[in-house]
């Protein structure tokens, strides 16, 4: 005999999907999708929007992918990790990406936009003040007084989108 969990879920795990669910047109999932490459400018007015995304680097050779918030500052992210952080001795004075999307998992909609550059250390005083005037207030707990910037030397992004008519 299968008991039901106490969360509520079905023994598998899975929610079972409706028909006509989250009301979207066209059915429950609004019909077929396009996936379409956005140019610079578009993923640059995308990432304006976006206040959180994902640091990429290598330590040891192997991926690491942090969470982090972020600002768009004189044509580079910036994000601010702490001392003791790991992103420290892997995304300092090294080739990293910078992923930030927005998902609506519902409408099987959304768009992703990549950067990717050579990142360094923020040192400078003045050019350190101007950014710690930024409304980049760090989510985690602890100092986080490390500042990384991330030029935009390569940025790519897709958008999937309801297909139009034909």
């Amino acid at each position: 005999m299968t008991t039901a969990p106490t969360n509520g879920m079905p023994a598998t795990g899975v929610v079972p999907a409706t028909e006509g669910a989250r009301g979207v047109p066209g059915g429950p999932r609004g019909g077929p999708r396009q996936l379409v490459s956005l140019d610079r400018a578009a993923c640059l007015d995308l990432l304006a929007t976006a206040e959180v995304g994902r640091l990429v680097f290598t330590v040891r050779a192997l991926p690491e992918v942090f969470p982090v918030n972020f600002r768009l500052f004189e044509g580079s992210v910036v994000v601010r990790v702490g001392d003791t952080s790991r992103a420290v001795a892997g995304a300092v004075d090294a080739v990293v990406a910078f992923q930030t999307d927005d998902i609506d998992a519902g409408s099987r909609t959304g768009w992703s936009v990549t950067v990717v550059g050579h990142s360094s250390e923020v040192l400078d005083p003045v050019e350190r003040a101007r950014v710690l005037a930024l409304p980049l207030e760090p989510w985690a707990g602890g100092p986080r007084d490390r500042i990384l910037r991330i030029p935009l030397d390569r940025v790519t992004g897709r958008r999937l989108a309801v297909a139009p008519l034909r």
